[in-house]
């Protein structure tokens, strides 16, 4: 599980973003051009939760992106290194 860490939050963070981009197509769309009161503020909830969906899924992708970074270069710095006799 801990080495597959960064695989799964690239993973999820990425289904957070294709869910977020569904869902504000699906519920918040296009803005009205004259709403009523009532449609701005299903609206505004709607863009709301998307806009939710899109930070959560962008985190995510960043922190895995930046774990995995971290442990190729942690596993690359730490390898033995041969001995250069000359």
């Amino acid at each position: 599980m801990k080495r597959h860490l960064s695989l799964i939050l690239i993973g999820l963070g990425m289904l957070l973003l294709i869910s977020g981009f569904g869902y504000d197509l699906m519920f918040a769309g296009i803005p009205y051009q004259d709403p009523t009161p009532e449609m701005s503020a299903r609206y505004d909830f709607h863009q709301r939760v998307a806009s939710i969906f899109y930070l959560l899924g962008s985190g995510a992708f960043l922190i895995g992106t930046v774990i995995g970074v971290v442990r190729v270069v942690r596993r690359r710095c730490s390898k033995p290194q041969s001995a250069n006799i000359v």
